[in-house]
């Protein structure tokens, strides 16, 4: 099937390093566009923009330590 299953891992913390990063500038734009207006009924912008920059900053981190796991993992 796959002759090499730690390039899907590696793609998979690739692309949690990548959400990351988007769910994190996605919140500082809540945060400075929306401010203290409510949000699609969710709650304020500010609010839910601390919250997606916190998520994405802890993916983003997830998203490094998985790579340096994966990168250092050796050959079995």
């Amino acid at each position: 099937m796959l002759k090499d299953p730690g390039l899907v891992l590696a793609i998979c913390a690739f692309s949690l390093y990548i959400v990351g990063g988007l769910a994190t500038f996605t919140g500082v734009g809540i945060v400075f566009l929306v401010g203290k207006n409510d949000l699609f009924g969710w709650g304020q912008g500010t609010g839910i923009g601390y919250l997606f920059i916190c998520v994405g900053l802890c993916f983003s981190i997830l998203g490094v330590l998985f790579m340096r796991i994966f990168r250092n993992r050796g050959p079995r």
